[in-house]
């Protein structure tokens, strides 16, 4: 038997079957509580990470905004006074939700949180591994579908999607139904980053993520039969800065061997640094930029105060802009970025050029 709640709508008592308390639309203007109806026919996908940062986005790009932080209703006034989307982040126990009644009660439990902040969604961020055709194989698409299902059911137009790795090929033991949660969901998010997770080769340093690495993946999401419109290309606007326990005169730079499932060296052994912070060093580093025309990436090296060597892998509008040019050409539905926050918002006329550069290299 479906639950009965009292709420408080400013003005008036209702009687709910589900307890979702309204609050009074904090927009100045009350038709922004609404939620964004139609989808344009590019996606540029943003993931805001901390404060008030979105104030300098390229808002006549940006049609989504995933939550990684604290929400701001002053962003979703603003999102969707520009017609873009603001929605939740949503992470769940594979193990948990094998069992259809917890499975039932966080999807009540996000949705009702989205309607209570006038959101427009979901994305889902499980990155957990999971074995085929186990019960959490199977629990994890029909949390897909009936995500899906309940968003779309309760707040009209709404968007659910789901984080994938850079290619379906079971990267690190995540071992999904892809074309199952690519048809239930409204797209997939794939995370062309971090794809030196797990180095079978030589453990030497190399880009985050490599040109012909990347396109192969979106490759194999087509060739098993995904939808290119069911698929959005995310972009890294950071890098990796290794030490190198050796670094030869052509830059190969010799890593710490760190098992990672099964792999015997992974990117773990290097530090994330955002894009804003890598340009501050660059230009005083050891080499200055230098391209792996390979990877088709940008790196340098540089030396630490301890006198260790350091190498620093990242992408820049050119190696954004290589990848992006493929996403007309391979019919995707659109691109974006973890994260919005990784770039220097600052004052400094330097630093608001390429930023710029940045946000213009996500446009193909």
């Amino acid at each position: 038997m479906q639950m009965c709640t009292v709420c408080w709508v400013p003005g008036l008592l209702l009687l709910i079957g589900t307890a979702v308390c309204l609050a009074a639309c904090p927009c100045s203007d009350p038709a922004l509580c609404q939620p964004i109806q139609h989808s344009r026919d590019f996606e540029v996908y943003v993931f805001l990470v901390r404060g008030k940062n979105w104030k300098h986005y390229d808002w006549s790009e940006v049609t989504t905004v995933a939550l990684f932080a604290p929400y701001d209703p002053e962003l979703m006034c603003f999102a969707h006074s520009k017609g873009a989307r603001y929605v939740l982040t949503g992470d769940v126990s594979v193990k948990k939700i094998v069992d259809p009644k917890v499975r039932a009660d966080w999807i009540a439990e996000k949705v009702n949180l989205a309607k209570a902040q006038y959101m427009d969604g979901i994305n889902l961020d499980i990155e957990q591994p999971v074995l085929p055709q186990t019960p959490e194989y199977y629990a994890l698409t029909d949390l897909v579908k009936e995500t899906t299902e309940a968003f779309h059911r309760e707040i009209p137009g709404s968007q659910v999607t789901f984080d994938v790795a850079w290619s379906p090929k079971y990267v690190d033991v995540r071992c999904y139904n892809y074309s199952a949660i690519a048809e239930l969901s409204d797209f997939l998010f794939v995370m062309s980053y971090d794809e030196q997770s797990q180095i079978w080769t030589e453990c030497i340093a190399g880009a985050n993520a490599p040109f012909n690495q990347t396109i192969t993946g979106y490759e194999q999401f087509i060739n098993i039969s995904i939808d290119p419109k069911k698929l959005v290309m995310g972009v890294p606007w950071y890098g990796y800065d290794y030490v190198c326990l050796n670094l030869t005169e052509d830059n190969r730079c010799a890593l710490e061997k760190r098992a990672f499932r099964g792999a015997p060296c992974s990117d773990a052994v290097g530090r994330q640094v955002g894009y804003g912070t890598i340009m501050k060093q660059v230009n005083s580093s050891l080499t200055g930029r230098l391209w792996n025309d390979e990877q088709k990436a940008p790196f340098y090296n540089y030396k630490d105060k301890n006198g260790e060597t350091h190498q620093v892998w990242y992408d820049d509008p050119e190696s954004i802009r290589l990848k992006a040019a493929y996403i007309k050409k391979l019919g995707l539905r659109g691109i974006g970025m973890w994260n919005g926050d990784l770039l220097d918002y600052s004052d400094d006329p330097v630093a608001q050029e390429q930023t710029k550069e940045m946000w213009k290299a996500l446009i193909p």
